[in-house]
């Protein structure tokens, strides 16, 4: 009977079912398939008004400072010792004692010798100067030359010797039969 009240009026059998897609429809545009999570907000700032987000940003920010920064007025050196001691820069050489290599690129600060004298006693030098032990050690000379402008001290930099060629030698050669390289054995 359905069948005979679908012609008369003009439509389908399929018309008079119910629509139902089982294709699912995207709402979103982006392209990513995987869960979308919401971004953390701190309590801090939800609560926060916009003077204080303003302050606590401000805060956390790095502070700049100028490159010419002159510490002579807060180290507490006298002025008599920044006019007459100097500073030595230098790189140390290798320790001869040992072979290893690990220590060796650092450039090391030190300040000159005053007012030392011999014990009596014992003949021991003493000194009453307590920077005149004190080294400091630093990666690249330039860093030891801003640390002394910085502080207000003369300074000179000992250039370190270059390493001579390296000659290889044989132990062959302590046993050749010509007259030059031959050792004498009397």
């Amino acid at each position: 009977m359905l069948h005979i009240i679908c012609r008369i009026i003009g439509f389908s059998k399929t018309c008079l079912r119910p629509s139902v897609s089982a294709t699912c429809v995207r709402l979103s545009s982006c392209g990513s398939t995987g869960p979308k999570e919401a971004t953390l907000i701190e309590n801090d700032n939800i609560l926060m008004t916009e003077e204080e987000k303003r302050l606590r940003n401000a805060l956390e920010t790095t502070i700049t400072v100028p490159t010419c920064v002159d510490l002579t007025p807060v180290s507490g050196f006298p002025d008599e010792f920044l006019r007459t001691r100097r500073v030595r820069i230098y790189q140390p050489s290798k320790n001869v004692m040992q072979s290893g290599t690990n220590n060796l690129g650092h450039w090391v600060l030190e300040f000159d010798n005053r007012q030392r004298w011999e014990n009596p006693l014992m003949g021991w030098t003493s000194t009453g100067d307590p920077l005149s032990c004190m080294k400091l050690m630093f990666t690249s000379p330039q860093e030891a030359i801003d640390h002394c402008d910085k502080n207000g001290w003369m300074w000179y930099i000992d250039v370190p010797r270059t390493e001579r060629e390296f000659k290889a030698k044989s132990y062959a050669l302590n046993f050749s039969w010509n007259k030059r390289t031959r050792a004498s054995t009397k």
